[in-house]
């Protein structure tokens, strides 16, 4: 006991201090994406040509890339000889809306706080039920690592829950397989009114690298009404926290 209590304080307090304080991310991390559509001459298609999901259309200006979409590679922006796109170190990417994950020219517009009647109902206190509808686990890790004592996600009050019954809205992951479909609508219809449906990974929102597969949905936006969108292949486990905190009107 007396070796357990000397090691315990030796760690110290490891529970990080977002949201007080800003995250320290690694220097390979990825975030929102930064266009310069003033070197991006016209007519220029190397990195619409190199995405491996088509997350970038440069026929309109200013050119622009679908965070749905987007697996956060790089590739465009290794791709692209005029330096014109980049990827900053902003880990905020969570939206409202799937046209709010449309990035140009103009400023990325930050998730909103859901309406006073919901935020009085889930403002203190969450429950979500985790569906991987045909997931690779990328998205369910990082999920599953904001209940480490480093997030600890309970301090805000979200929980993840074993039953649908207990839920008060679902996080999905996946790009939804064939055959989890019947699964996911089966656990949301569990789920009592009023409640809240979080699509999490390029997967959930578009069907990521299994776009147009005909053994997937391509997420869930066509299934279920869709309350706030976290993109990102996996998202970092900052980025999904901020949109939940962003959602409750914490941040």
């Amino acid at each position: 006991m007396l070796k357990i209590i000397r090691e315990r304080i030796r760690q110290g307090h490891r529970t990080g201090k977002f949201p007080k304080q800003e995250p320290t991310l690694p220097e390979r991390f990825r975030g929102l994406p930064d266009f310069s559509p003033e070197r991006c001459p016209v007519g220029c298609r190397d990195c619409q040509e190199a995405c491996p999901t088509a997350a970038i259309r440069t026929e309109g200006r200013p050119p622009s890339l679908d965070l749905g979409r987007c697996l956060f590679c790089g590739d465009c922006a290794r791709s692209c000889p005029h330096e014109a796109l980049r990827f900053s170190r902003d880990y905020r990417l969570a939206s409202r809306s799937r046209d709010g994950l449309l990035t140009g020219a103009s400023e990325f517009q930050l998730a909103t706080a859901l309406d006073a009647k919901m935020k009085s109902l889930f403002g203190r206190s969450l429950k979500l039920r985790q569906v991987s509808a045909g997931g690779c686990n990328a998205c369910e890790a990082d999920v599953n690592v904001l209940g480490t004592l480093v997030f600890d996600l309970g301090r805000f009050g979200i929980q993840f829950v074993a039953s649908p019954r207990h839920a008060d809205g679902l996080l999905v992951t996946g790009a939804v397989t064939e055959n989890m479909k019947s699964a996911l609508l089966d656990t949301y219809a569990a789920i009592a009114a009023p409640k809240l449906v979080i699509a999490a990974g390029s997967c959930a929102i578009s069907g990521g690298p299994f776009a147009g597969s005909p053994e997937v949905n391509n997420g869930i936006g066509d299934l279920l009404p869709v309350d706030l969108y976290i993109p990102g292949c996996p998202p970092h486990p900052y980025t999904t926290l901020d949109g939940l905190l962003r959602l409750l009107g914490r941040r």
